[in-house]
């Protein structure tokens, strides 16, 4: 069955969180209510459903510090609107080091934090009291302080964060940083287009005609429908090279596949009150002789007894009183096909926790004997070379991509949204708003810092 009756102003391709933003701040902002967003899938599913919720205004970049700075800002305003039905927290991120001096990661905050630097970073060394240090008693994101704390003193850092390894030598205490309910967040923005006569359509666009409007074929379950849109928005997440190549067109983007594990932490491992972690020095994992041998008899396997970068992450989930934890570590390079398989990697839990629990010695326990219920899950990381986001203008004209938010979609989705709202318009946008555009690829200057940064493994 085909039906031709249908057109909107704009087609929004994916349901997922960012799709769902373009929508909402299409509407919100500009009052376009004629518009469908459409998808073969639930909205939030995906990648969108294994997201860590997390979010943090420091980068090693102003541009994408201020980029998450105003995502944030804007889902401080829900929170704010919904009665905090986004579930946002805000006991920030620490970044944790065996390094006493590490000159290069506090360059990198000023560098990150640009001309607010001076009056955003505070560094607390020496023993001693130091009352200028908030702990992360609060949940409460109202009640957070900005900026970042640097802790250099080990006994502040055992009495404040006890559950780490004596050898935490400094943490980098991010504090606009915490967790979100991705799926509430997403929720409270689709019933809000939905309550302003916007509508989702449950099908796979398997066709563009690209002279103005757009005719979109889309294979739903009663057949093929066929929509006409004066603009679309390709948001497709893991699947943006396939809409792009309906149009025509290519977009330099990859799918890096990672995993988490999530599981109920009966040893009360964790503390409740603990800010998400990210271990920042590599290691070798503590393989028996054994283990090591057969591991590097694999080529697929044999890595993992080398050294391994650092990044491996662990939070609290869940509400206050509650038990689960989640872990992660986003060590893997290699590029896969969304369309196949998910690479599921069944070693991947013992791996994470080896590598966390020397961080988190009481994590330990868990090594080989993880509790019954536990969730081992993973998501496409949809990413540019360098690692930015691209949003903005596509070349075929009233095409526009929202999309590769590699591992920060649910924190940056509102942001983007919003930015991609703007150009739909063709309005003015956030300052930096080019530089996240397709159109930095023609800019030699930002493409050669890029470069730069991306050497030295800052993005």
């Amino acid at each position: 069955m085909t039906t031709r009756n249908e057109a909107v102003d704009v087609a929004v391709i994916g349901a997922g969180s960012v799709g769902i933003a373009v929508a909402y701040y299409l509407v919100k902002k500009y009052g376009i209510k004629d518009i469908a967003i459409i998808d073969p899938r639930d909205p939030m599913s995906l990648t969108s459903a294994q997201s860590g919720e997390n979010y943090r205004n420091w980068w090693p970049h102003p541009i994408m510090a201020a980029f998450t700075n105003d995502s944030i800002r804007l889902m401080e305003e829900i929170a704010f609107a919904s009665d905090n039905r986004i579930n946002m927290t805000r006991r920030g991120y620490c970044l944790v080091t065996r390094r006493s001096q590490p000159s290069d990661l506090i360059e990198e905050l000023y560098r990150g934090y640009g001309e607010d630097a001076e009056g955003l970073i505070r560094i607390h060394k020496g023993g001693g009291q130091h009352d200028s240090y908030r702990p992360p008693a609060s949940v409460d994101w109202r009640q957070a302080p900005d900026g970042v704390d640097v802790l250099c003193d080990q006994s502040l850092i055992r009495n404040t964060f006890p559950a780490y390894a004596d050898d935490v030598s400094t943490i980098l205490h991010v504090r606009r940083a915490g967790s979100i309910s991705g799926q509430q967040l997403g929720q409270f923005m689709l019933e809000y287009i939905k309550g302003q006569g916007g509508r989702l359509l449950r099908g796979e666009v398997v066709s563009i005609e690209t002279a103005s409007p757009f005719l979109l074929s889309v294979k739903t379950s009663d057949g093929v429908a066929s929509l006409r849109a004066d603009r679309i928005v390709n948001a497709a997440g893991p699947f943006l090279k396939d809409v792009a190549a309906l149009l025509d067109e290519e977009l330099a983007v990859s799918c890096v596949y990672q995993q988490k594990i999530a599981f109920e932490d009966r040893e009360g491992v964790v503390p409740r009150n603990l800010p998400f972690t990210i271990d920042l020095d590599g290691q070798k994992l503590g393989w028996s002789d054994e283990e090591r041998a057969l591991l590097a008899e694999d080529p697929d396997t044999a890595k993992l007894t080398e050294f391994m970068p650092g990044g491996i992450h662990c939070r609290p989930d869940g509400a206050e009183d509650g038990k689960w934890i989640k872990l992660g570590w986003a060590f893997n390079e290699a590029s896969s096909d969304p369309h196949g398989p998910e690479p599921i990697n069944d070693q991947f839990p013992d791996i994470v926790l080896r590598a966390a629990s020397r961080l988190q010695p009481g994590l330990a326990a868990y090594i080989g004997r993880l509790p019954r219920g536990a969730h081992h899950y993973g998501g496409y990381y949809t990413t540019t070379e360098e690692n930015w986001p691209l949003i903005g203008p596509m070349r075929t004209p009233g095409a526009f991509v929202a999309g590769a938010l590699s591992g920060f979609g649910t924190m940056a989705a509102c942001i983007s949204g919003s930015i991609c709202a703007d150009w739909v318009m063709g309005k003015a946008s956030a300052p930096y708003a080019r530089m996240l555009s397709a159109a930095r690829y023609d800019d030699p200057a930002i493409m050669n810092e890029l470069a730069a940064l991306n050497n030295r493994g800052h993005l």
